[in-house]
């Protein structure tokens, strides 16, 4: 009786241990699945997002940009934005997320999924303030810390014009250059210092507040690759 009692109690142990790791691979599987029809679904997503976008703006201050023009411009940078993302966000975003967890026994999915969402924004960022610009010879020049607070706040200054407000700064400046990707670098820096570095550092801090500069460095320079600028 005692031996038979052994024998289930192995028995149902293996069973319950058979029945996790199906559960497993199945939530696994799921999980992969869902990955997958979400980077599926991606480029069609961000594309309808930017070109909507860049529509409003259009129609807003009047730029009279042809919508074919937009539409191309809008699926070029989609589509290498989107490749970008795949092929280097992605693999560096679970790196940082298995680090993080066998290293510093912490769960980094909400900072990681935050500096993807900085990655997909600097994708796009220096076309923001074209609605600032103007030719050269047409406007005084802009002191360089408001000419740059256009590229820096730029969402900002967007939301001024949508609510009616009046913003008389006006550039030549296009931010499609080495110069600009550099002080959205330090900027992205400084911010990542005051939201995750502090005055003693470690290893947690600096990985954070290196991250949101290197994803949105990487979302310029993409930019800058297909307007050819490199």
């Amino acid at each position: 009786m005692g031996k038979d009692y052994i024998r289930s109690l192995k028995y149902n142990s293996v069973a319950t241990t058979a029945a996790v790791t199906i559960a497993t691979k199945l939530k696994l599987t799921r999980l992969l699945v869902t990955v997958y029809r979400m980077l599926m679904f991606l480029p069609r997503l961000l594309h309808s997002i930017v070109l909507l976008f860049f529509r409003s703006i259009n129609q807003k201050v009047r730029v009279n940009l042809p919508i074919w023009r937009m539409e191309v411009e809008t699926s070029e940078h989609v589509h290498l934005a989107v490749k970008a993302f795949k092929w280097i966000i992605i693999p560096a975003s679970l790196l940082q997320i298995f680090s993080h967890f066998f290293f510093l026994g912490e769960n980094a999915l909400t900072f990681v999924f935050c500096a993807q969402l900085v990655f997909l924004y600097s994708s796009f960022v220096p076309d923001l303030p074209s609605i600032f610009r103007k030719k050269k010879g047409m406007i005084k020049r802009l002191p360089w810390h408001k000419k740059y607070a256009l590229l820096l706040f730029a969402p900002l200054f967007i939301w001024a014009v949508f609510s009616g407000m009046q913003v008389d700064w006006k550039t030549n400046e296009d931010f499609h250059n080495f110069r600009s990707l550099g002080i959205y670098f330090v900027f992205l820096l400084l911010c990542g210092f005051l939201a995750f570095g502090g005055l003693a550092p470690t290893v947690r801090g600096i990985a954070e507040t290196l991250s949101f500069p290197l994803y949105g460095a990487i979302g310029y320079l993409i930019h800058l690759k297909v307007d050819k600028i490199w």
